[in-house]
């Protein structure tokens, strides 16, 4: 089942990004907001969770990569990512990665757009 954390969708702060059937648990979707940022959504067990979507070692996507549990890894050259923390758990990263707040307004998976 998947957990809801509810949010009036008139916040300026928040924008939806998707709808919660296109991202099941052990899933994984890329979105945009506005032209240039891209952002990754992970289904963990039901719970939604949102980071950058490019690998901080050498700027690839991580949605070309594998998910596995709370862990992404990037394709190129195998950084791991845990997307709950935002972690860098795998060489050769060693920065983490910038998480973005998630809210669920119904089915609606918002995030904060900073």
């Amino acid at each position: 089942m998947l957990s809801r954390r509810l949010l009036a969708i008139d916040d300026p702060e928040f924008v939806r990004v998707a709808d919660v059937s296109e991202i099941p648990p052990g899933e994984m979707k890329a979105v945009k907001i506005g032209y240039r940022q891209e952002v990754l959504l992970v289904n963990v067990d039901g719970v939604i969770h949102a980071c950058d979507n490019w690998c901080n070692h050498q700027g690839y996507r991580l949605s070309a990569g594998d998910v596995e549990g709370e862990e992404v890894r990037c394709d190129l050259h195998g950084a791991k990512f845990n997307v709950t923390t935002g972690e860098a758990t795998g060489p050769p990263a060693t920065d983490p990665i910038k998480l973005f707040e998630v809210r669920l307004d119904g089915f609606d998976i918002l995030i904060r757009k900073s």
